[in-house]
């Protein structure tokens, strides 16, 4: 049962992750999310056949259901020649993401901090938490595609093409080598955090 929430809080933080994304382009002035209907929870509108299914039922497999399962969502559609703030609005969009998971996160964890909660529901609230601290930890790594990346290349120069064009071509297989054998440090991350909030 555990490993089944697991699995419902993993697609719903990514969604949610999502959303999130999709909301901060439309307030800076890109309605391409919303017109495409990504501004909903409906998951058939987001999984994505790899990173939704194939990944978290391999881990899952390959883990004995021990974990760490981790996926994520289907990226949306955003155009940023339709931002107002054309400078920063990439940066904005990326970080609403992980934003988004992190206040998830706090929010669970100071209520498992200041309110009295019986044990089978803190269990459920420390996978809410765990999960959406790892989430926003993971996506913030500097890798496409990934969120960390737009921040990233963000703040690279010119000089620094090089690295963004070698990034954009190995990023992905980077990642997936991060994913098999260090994964555990985003979950340990977001370990460290739910005990320095919650106490």
């Amino acid at each position: 049962m555990m490993t089944i929430f697991s699995l419902i809080v993993l697609l719903l933080s990514t969604i949610i992750h999502e959303i999130a994304h999709g909301s901060m382009a439309y307030y800076l002035g890109d309605p391409t999310a919303k017109n495409e209907g990504r501004l909903t929870v409906n998951p058939l509108m987001h999984l994505d056949p790899f990173g939704s299914i194939f990944l978290p039922l391999s881990l899952l497999i390959l883990s004995r259901g021990q974990g760490p399962i981790f996926g994520w969502a289907k990226p949306v559609p955003i155009n940023p020649y339709n931002f107002r703030d054309r400078r920063w609005g990439a940066v904005k969009v990326a970080l609403a993401g992980p934003a988004t998971n992190f206040i998830i996160g706090v929010v669970f964890s100071l209520i498992c901090r200041f309110f009295v909660i019986a044990e089978p529901l803190k269990i459920l609230f420390e996978i809410i938490i765990i999960y959406n601290f790892a989430w926003a930890i993971f996506n913030l790594i500097p890798l496409p595609p990934l969120d960390g990346h737009w921040i990233l290349f963000s703040f690279l120069g010119k000089r620094w093409d090089n690295v963004k064009i070698f990034l954009g071509q190995y990023g992905f297989f980077i990642l997936l080598f991060f994913i098999l054998f260090g994964l555990s440090w985003v979950f340990y991350g977001a370990e460290v955090l739910y005990v320095l909030i919650a106490g």
